[in-house]
């Protein structure tokens, strides 16, 4: 089932419909996130015309590229090289005429993949604020609101950048709503969010931040451009793969195996050990009570919860959810699980996830494991690597959020 989310969001599969018809004038392709690098090549691999181009992927997410220069950045705390490249592309934007159209590859981790800081906000003070941010337990349309108004690209200033030239963006969604302003912080889209509402997040998550950022979310210097701004050029969005698409794709795999799939949510937010508690509780029901579903059945669900930081452990917030779901069940006979990231990638580490079983606490025991302690330091990755039940895929290219499945027979 997981096999078969990543499968039906490779943009291989779902980016070449829905290419343009050639322009008069030049096709210039940008993008940013986990998925863009792959998503450039599907557009070289179909794509009869002369482009040219330059995205931006996650350091050993890149794929060869004749045409569209591939670079890497650091993610999910920014770096000099993302820097650099946001530069660039704005650069490369400029001076199109109406003519040309602009193809922006928008997919989940651009907002880190293109920092690129309004005049007085340094880099390194992004980075803290960015990493204040993931420690907080902030959801991710929060962290991206703060981003926002911290840019001298996101919030549509990326799209203002391109007039007169129109922007077709397309949107592989890795956010719980499918909503494109906190698909890599909104590049080429107006933002209806305002200063005012990044600075209530930082005080919010109690985020302390230099007086330069302050001084800009209080007096407004940093908004971003909003729906019906003479800046914006004509811009056309369409979502080629979302979190809803591949549950669907997983759904399917489970009719044919003859498990009854539910589909509970593809935008499930929350702390990942609280949305534990209640999906192990209605697991339980389903396995002891057959309500309000028959066995055998698999539970699915996406979206993006969160962790908020207490101990010094590997994080992650599949692991995190799957730590807790095990302490919640109680080695509950019968009830299978898998918890993992799309891209491959759950918190900072390169494993996507792991798998979760009626004898995994026993084993965890005869190892001398407190499940308990691993939760209390977030270390969920130790703990399900100690069991050799990670789930290790290496860089998907593609992300459309968190996948889990409790399978209940």
């Amino acid at each position: 089932m997981f096999d078969a989310a990543i499968a039906a969001a490779q943009p291989a599969i779902c980016l070449p419909q829905h290419l343009p018809p050639m322009p008069k004038g030049r096709l210039v392709v940008i993008g940013a996130g986990k998925a863009s690098a792959a998503m450039a090549q599907a557009v070289e691999a179909h794509w009869k015309g002369p482009l040219s181009g330059l995205v931006v992927t996650r350091y050993g997410h890149a794929v060869p590229c004749n045409q569209i220069e591939i670079i890497e950045a650091a993610h999910p705390i920014p770096d000099a090289a993302g820097q650099a490249a946001a530069v660039r592309m704005l650069n490369l934007v400029k001076n199109l005429t109406e003519d040309d159209l602009v193809l922006c590859l928008n997919s989940g981790g651009g907002s880190s993949l293109l920092p690129a800081p309004l005049p007085g906000i340094t880099l390194v003070d992004k980075q803290k604020i960015n990493r204040s941010l993931l420690e907080s337990g902030a959801t991710i349309s929060e962290m991206n609101c703060v981003r926002r108004h911290l840019s001298a690209i996101k919030g549509g200033r990326l799209a203002a950048a391109c007039k007169p030239a129109r922007v077709l963006n397309l949107f592989l969604s890795d956010v719980p709503g499918d909503n494109p302003i906190d698909i890599a912080s909104g590049l080429t889209v107006p933002d209806p969010t305002s200063c005012q509402d990044a600075l209530s997040i930082l005080k919010r998550y109690k985020i302390e931040v230099p007086p330069k950022v302050l001084e800009i979310l209080e007096s407004g210097h940093g908004e971003s451009i909003k729906e019906g701004d003479p800046q914006l050029p004509e811009i056309k969005s369409i979502f080629i793969a979302t979190p809803q698409m591949a549950l669907e794709a997983a759904a399917n795999v489970a009719r044919e195996a003859g498990v009854t799939p539910y589909i509970l949510g593809d935008a499930i937010e929350g702390e990942s050990r609280e949305v534990a508690k209640t999906l192990a509780g209605i697991a339980r029901q389903v396995s002891r009570r057959n309500q309000p579903f028959q066995t055998p059945c698999v539970l699915i669900s996406g979206g993006e919860t969160t962790v908020s930081l207490r101990g010094d452990g590997r994080g992650g917030r599949n692991v995190e959810f799957l730590l807790s779901l095990a302490i919640a069940l109680n080695s509950e006979p019968g009830i299978y699980a898998i918890a993992g990231d799309t891209d491959g990638v759950d918190g900072q580490e390169e494993i996507a996830g792991a798998i979760l079983d009626p004898e995994t606490l026993e084993r965890a025991l005869k190892l001398k494991s407190r499940p308990v302690d691993y939760l209390d330091r977030n270390d969920g990755h130790s703990f399900f690597e100690a069991l050799g039940n990670s789930v290790i895929t290496g860089p998907t290219l593609t992300n459309v959020n968190d996948f889990r499945a409790i399978l209940i027979n």
